[in-house]
């Protein structure tokens, strides 16, 4: 089994990471095509994803946030690949730290606040 997801941009940024959200444009209109993966097996890995769409937002919105834009991005999680020209990417690397890979013209406040209103509501609604 691989210990990691990795991404790959077309400007050559690479991520290993180990938990990822993935938000392509159409999540606007409909959240449910928001994806989570993580290599981790714990019973509390939509806790990680809301504490990471949340630090997204937050950072965002005290003008903190670090992102790195892309035109396209590839995922590679074991033998699934998704390739991704829109929308953005959360992921948390090997070792903790946080990236947020972003479409270069994605409305970041946007789509930010899908990711962190659809991982909100899956926390509280525990689903």
């Amino acid at each position: 089994m691989k210990k990691s997801i990795l991404i790959t941009t077309d400007k050559g940024i690479t991520v290993d990471c180990v938990s990822i959200i993935i938000v392509p444009e159409i999540a606007l209109e409909e959240a449910g095509y928001i994806k989570m993966f993580t290599v981790k097996d714990a019973a509390n890995a939509k806790h990680e994803y809301h504490a990471m769409a949340q630090m997204a937002y937050f950072q965002y919105q005290d003008e903190e946030l670090d992102v790195k834009e892309y035109v396209s991005v590839t995922i590679l999680c074991g033998e699934e690949q998704i390739d991704l020209t829109d929308g953005m990417v959360i992921c948390r690397d090997l070792i903790g730290e946080f990236h947020v890979l972003i479409h270069s013209e994605q409305n970041r406040k946007k789509i930010l606040e899908a990711a962190y209103r659809y991982c909100t509501r899956w926390v509280r609604l525990d689903i």
